[in-house]
């Protein structure tokens, strides 16, 4: 059985999708992106802002579905430019400390022309 995982302290799909949903005992994020949740708006400017309101998304998501950052087992991170690599490491280590399996790709274009997105995979123990 999957359960769908919302909350209104995570921004809303902006497509046929799910926040997140839970399988057994993980759950699957999907990709967020740096919308403040509360104007429904990309607000943050720059890779450090941007990936700080990613973070408290994900942290939003994660906290819905009944875990947190320590729960988290993989990362998928998607940059608009690879040049923005280490200021974006540097915002995500303070969240992800425990070092999760991740994987990071620069891509062409993400939605709404935003320079940063985290997917998360996380275990429910």
């Amino acid at each position: 059985m999957i359960k769908k995982v919302s909350t209104e302290k995570a921004p809303a799909a902006i497509g046929p999708y799910s926040q997140a949903v839970i399988a057994g005992k993980m759950l699957f994020a999907s990709g967020q992106i740096p919308i403040n949740p509360e104007t429904g708006s990309v607000e943050a400017e720059g890779i450090e802002a941007q990936t700080e309101q990613v973070m408290k998304n994900i942290g939003a998501v994660l906290v819905a579905g009944g875990c947190g950052y320590e729960n988290v087992v993989k990362t998928t991170c998607f940059l608009a430019d690879m040049a923005d690599f280490a200021a974006f490491n540097a915002v995500y280590e303070k969240y992800f400390t425990q070092k999760p399996a991740r994987s990071c790709v620069a891509v062409k274009q993400l939605p709404k022309d935003v320079l940063c997105e985290v997917e998360v995979i996380a275990c429910l123990y």
